[in-house]
């Protein structure tokens, strides 16, 4: 039979060998791309490359306020101008390492790991919106500690120190977008589905939630500042803010509905 087949593949090699050949030179060229190493730096450089010339010819990109006090005052004190943009790429490199390792931890897709951060690096360049800090880019790195130690507690017997962790970086994300907090009802459920959840674990997920805002409201207390405690629950209730695509510009909504699309084509 591998005569057979050995001979059945030759002769259509040779009855179409110039098909063959742009069949290999495709696959060598797909598989560069894919799993090859020079993927992510390539990505790397183009992003930085694009980063640099944003800054150059869109020095004056607006940045969205934010309602929200504490951001606003951590933005407004803390980071000066010149360092948005910079301290932008520098997180989503975190974002993006930690994408490798999370992948690499508990094998989520069965390719070469560093494929999709460097998807992710393109996606972001080419929003020169998304080059500026946000609240909702410190957000996505607590979010990823959070579901790095959601996945770390699955059937674990003494699983309350992971979901510790996993709601202490919800809580503290939630901080600066309170939105994130929504999550938690969600991270419970697939606690439940992982087996990690049992009334120690669920107190260890409900202190570690609590923690944050136990800070926030030492220092709100201590400073006459009560309404930085009470704003991310009032937040909260305004649920549609955030997600006010009116807001939006053309090529904004046409890149949302792009990543629509391929989450859609992802998820079938």
């Amino acid at each position: 039979s591998t005569r057979s087949i050995s001979a059945a593949t030759s002769g259509s090699i040779s009855n179409h060998p110039i098909t063959f050949i742009i069949m290999i030179r495709s696959k060598r060229l797909q598989n560069r791309i894919t799993a090859g190493r020079f993927t992510l730096p390539a990505a790397i450089f183009l992003s930085l490359f694009c980063w640099v010339l944003t800054s150059i010819l869109l020095p004056e990109i607006p940045v969205m306020k934010s309602n929200y006090p504490l951001w606003e005052t951590i933005y407004s004190d803390w980071i000066p101008t010149w360092a948005s943009a910079p301290l932008s790429f520098l997180l989503y490199g975190i974002i993006g390492y930690f994408l490798i390792e999370l992948n690499n931890t508990f094998a989520i897709i069965r390719m070469r790991a560093s494929m999709q951060t460097a998807i992710y690096f393109l996606l972001v360049t080419i929003c020169p919106e998304m080059h500026l800090l946000y609240a909702g880019d410190i957000a996505a790195l607590a979010f990823l500690f959070s579901i790095y130690f959601l996945f770390k507690s699955y059937q674990q017997p003494q699983a309350a120190g992971y979901l510790f962790y996993s709601f202490l970086f919800i809580g503290a994300g939630s901080l600066l977008f309170p939105q994130l907090t929504f999550l938690s009802v969600l991270w419970i459920f697939e606690a439940h589905r992982f087996q990690a959840l049992k009334p120690r674990s669920f107190c260890g997920a409900l202190l570690g939630w609590v923690l944050p805002y136990w800070f926030l409201f030492g220092h709100a207390f201590f400073y006459n500042q009560m309404e930085l405690f009470y704003r991310p629950f009032t937040e909260l209730v305004t649920f549609g803010k955030p997600f006010d695509l009116q807001i939006l510009q053309p090529w904004e909504l046409a890149v949302l509905g792009y990543l629509l699309v391929l989450f859609i084509v992802s998820a079938a």
